[in-house]
């Protein structure tokens, strides 16, 4: 079991349920496949020049979302001093995250050229996920 350093006061011992560096694992795959996903999706909208629809919409949001979750899963490990092997971990991580969430502030307005930054980065969100995984140790 997991003990949660920050939450500990003396006497009392706060641990996780679960195994937190499996999660973390297992979470990492499911993020990478649905970013993966998301990315071809868009990519096959955009060759097409049709509109996204409402489901691929929800996939790449739910790629952002579980980069998200990802990252607190990782600061979770970090402050239970769980550190991975290798500290490039931490710079792809941090890089897919910034990349997934980047079309927010610089995609341009035009519907298809924003899906298109939207699924390039998603891409190279995925790109960099993987990259991490391989460097967790």
């Amino acid at each position: 079991m997991a003990s949660l350093a920050c939450c500990s006061r003396p006497g009392i011992s706060a641990t996780l349920p679960i195994e937190l560096r499996g999660l973390h694992a297992a979470v990492a795959v499911v993020t990478i496949a649905v970013a993966v996903l998301a990315a071809a999706g868009g990519g096959l909208a955009y060759r097409r020049r049709r509109a996204p629809g409402r489901a691929l919409s929800q996939v790449l949001v739910l790629a952002q979302t579980l980069m998200i979750g990802q990252v607190a899963l990782g600061l979770l490990l970090l402050s239970d001093e769980r550190r991975a092997g290798d500290d490039l971990h931490y710079v792809y991580g941090t890089l897919a995250l910034g990349a997934v969430l980047s079309p927010w502030m610089y995609a341009p307005s035009e519907p298809r050229r924003r899906l298109l930054w939207f699924a390039g980065a998603t891409l190279l969100a995925a790109a960099l996920a993987v990259r991490a995984y391989t460097t967790g140790g």
